[in-house]
This record gives C-alpha cells, sequence and structure tokens, in this order.
C-alpha cells in the first residue's frame, strides 16, 4: 500500500521536463482568475488564431490546438473537448459559447472540419463530429446533451464485423437562428436543417428540414411552419 507522502516524494524526483508538465496539468484545471488569465496567455501561442476576451474553463482539453481557431469573446467552459483532426478544423466564431463538458471532434484528418458561427450556444453535455464537415449558422442555440453524428456503419454483411464494412457519412448544416431542444440526434442522412428551424426535445432528424419549419419524433417531421412563412 502506497505511503502517506506516496506523491510527494514522486514530486522530488520529478525531471525538469516533467516538472513543468505537472505545474501545466495544476493551471490548465485550475479554477481561479488568475490560471483563467494564463490559460489565455498559453493558448494565445498555440491555437491557429484566438481573439479577444477569450474564456477558457478549467479541465478543457484541445487536441491540435494549431487546428483550432477562437473569435473574440469566445467562451468554453469546464471541461470541454476539441478535438481537430485536420487542418480545417474547428472554428468557433465571436461570442460563441460551449457550455460544461461538450465534446467537438472533427473525427477525419482530410475532410472533417467543424464551423460555428457568431453567437451560437451550445448546451451543456451536447456531442458534436464533423466527418464530412459541420456548419453551424449564427445565433443558433443547441440544448443540452445533442448529438450530432454525420456518419452511419454499414451492417449489411453479417459475415464480416461491422466496423470492417465501413459507412456512410455527409455534410450537416444548420442554418442561422435554428433552435435545437434537449437530447436531439442529427444523423447523417440529414444534410441540412433550415434557417430559424425548430427541433423538439428528443427528436432524431434523419432528412432535410425546410426553413422556418418545426419538426418534432421519432423520425423528426415538420408539423408546421413558424409565423406566417
Amino acid at each position: 500500500m502506497a505511503g502517506e507522502k506516496f506523491f510527494t516524494e514522486l514530486f522530488k524526483g520529478l525531471s525538469g521536463k516533467d516538472l513543468e508538465e505537472y505545474h501545466k496539468t495544476v493551471f490548465l484545471n485550475m479554477d481561479s482568475e488568475f490560471a483563467l488569465e494564463k490559460r489565455y496567455e498559453y493558448y494565445k501561442a498555440k491555437l491557429k488564431y484566438m481573439g479577444k476576451d477569450v474564456k477558457i474553463g478549467p479541465g478543457v482539453r484541445l487536441v491540435n490546438p494549431e487546428n483550432i481557431s477562437l473569435g473574440d469573446r469566445v467562451q468554453i467552459a469546464a471541461h470541454c473537448t476539441l478535438v481537430a483532426a485536420s487542418k480545417e478544423g474547428i472554428s468557433m466564431d465571436e461570442g460563441s459559447k460551449l457550455m460544461y463538458g461538450v465534446y467537438l471532434d472533427t473525427e477525419t484528418p482530410d475532410k472533417g472540419y467543424i464551423k460555428i458561427g457568431k453567437r451560437v450556444y451550445i448546451g451543456t453535455g451536447t456531442c458534436l463530429h464533423g466527418h464530412s464537415g459541420l456548419e453551424i449558422g449564427e445565433d443558433s442555440l443547441l440544448a443540452q446533451n445533442i448529438t450530432i453524428t454525420p456518419y452511419s456503419h454499414i451492417f449489411k454483411d453479417p459475415e464480416k464485423i461491422i466496423y470492417a464494412q465501413g459507412g456512410h457519412t455527409n455534410k450537416i448544416t444548420l442554418g442561422r437562428d435554428c433552435y435545437l431542444g434537449m437530447s436531439v440526434s442529427v444523423l447523417f442522412s440529414a444534410g441540412s436543417i433550415g434557417e430559424g428551424s425548430v427541433i423538439g426535445a428528443g427528436s432524431v432528424v434523419v432528412k432535410p428540414v425546410p426553413p422556418y419549419s418545426i419538426a418534432v419524433g421519432v423520425p423528426a417531421k415538420v408539423i408546421k411552419k413558424r409565423g406566417n412563412r
């Protein structure tokens, strides 16, 4: 059993490189105004682009930061993860927000990317993928625990494992001023959700939604239009 000073003794043996990694871990995870300021300074030198007044919370993980661009006043809450596998990577325009625990992943190193427009709000626990591209228009609102996965595995041949059979993928586009309710799922076949559309909580979107539509259900169906449109 480890002694009462197990980690204290380990600390004494850290090399210069390991000691820097230790302090980096502390400041990247510390919840204080001082640490917030230092995270800004640190990522300013690491990211592809970083605007003014960007706030990155504690416990945020940025994979391939050189492929990530953050506009002015972007806010990334605690314990979010951004994985930018491709050069086009992930971009968040000015005033956009990721709430606690959001996960963004471009997935593929060739054509995957995620573009988030101005003043977009993405709620807690939401998981977004950009295998063939994901674009979210400005002023859109995504509630909690939403999943957008533009990839579907092929499973036609029972003699082959599913993972080895490849899959279907598609670019997903959300127009400006869309509202996706809690726990909405958007599949690869959805393609696009038109400007000003509303998707009801718990719905599964499997085909395109025209602009200014209200769609609900599993699968989601348009039940009416907004206003006089």
